[in-house]
């Protein structure tokens, strides 16, 4: 599973990207979020506030119950605003 931060949120858990192999459950976006957090204290911290941390997966946006596949690409950004 390829992992992808962006904005500052790349900057918290200090890369970009990553590939990791998450344990089979690890089946949604949720429990994606709380394995990441185990392992970065930086994304632990920016979960702190709901709302924070948006999600896609392969560039779809979904919420937090959707299932997640081995193969899937996950990004994480900061609400986007535009003008």
């Amino acid at each position: 599973m390829r992992i992808r931060y962006f904005a500052w949120l790349k900057h918290r858990v200090g890369c970009a990207e990553e590939q990791v192999t998450p344990p089979p459950e690890v089946a949604s976006v949720a429990a994606l979020k709380q394995w990441l957090a185990a392992r970065h204290a930086g994304f632990a911290e920016a979960l702190e506030r709901p709302g924070v941390v948006r999600c896609a997966v392969n560039q779809e946006y979904v919420p937090e119950d959707a299932p997640l596949q081995p193969g899937d690409e996950v990004a994480f950004f900061p609400p986007v605003t535009g003008g």
